[in-house]
């Protein structure tokens, strides 16, 4: 079965993006660089970040897309690539990526979920929130410093 993305304009999104080496904690040391990167491609390229937490190796994020507008992978491709070229080249590239010309920072790919309802909603923010206390970093949620979760308290 091939995957199919579901485009919606103006739908509501739940991602998980993630580096390709998962033992990498490039986006907490880096977190000024990410924000920055999302920050130019939302002033560029509009949309609302409803919920959003940023582990070392991974991140999830919840967005609206305003309601003419469904390219959720143009602006997350523009936020690899910012982020990717800011950062020395001293990651590992496998063959197929050089022979690409990609760097070795990010999984080539992302997930995506089309939020269907409130409860799916609330449930995604607070699957967001709690993650990193899924993964061991924190024991409360609202001790993880790089989470939305702060503006929901």
């Amino acid at each position: 079965m091939q995957y199919r993305r579901v485009y919606v304009k103006g739908g509501c999104y739940f991602f998980t993006v993630t580096l390709a080496d998962r033992r990498n904690d490039l986006l907490i040391r880096h977190i000024d660089l990410l924000r920055e990167c999302v920050a130019d491609v939302k002033r560029r390229h509009p949309f609302e970040i409803n919920a959003m937490v940023i582990l070392p190796d991974h991140l999830h994020a919840l967005w609206t897309l305003p309601k003419d507008d469904c390219d959720y992978s143009k602006r997350w491709t523009l936020i690899k690539s910012y982020f990717s070229r800011q950062l020395p080249k001293d990651e590992h590239i496998n063959k197929s990526r050089y022979q690409k010309g990609e760097r070795g920072i990010w999984q080539r790919r992302f997930w995506e979920h089309l939020i269907r309802d409130e409860e799916d909603y609330k449930n995604h923010v607070e699957y967001i929130h709690n993650n990193p206390v899924k993964h061991g970093y924190v024991n409360n949620a609202k001790d993880w410093p790089h989470s939305s979760i702060h503006k929901f308290t």
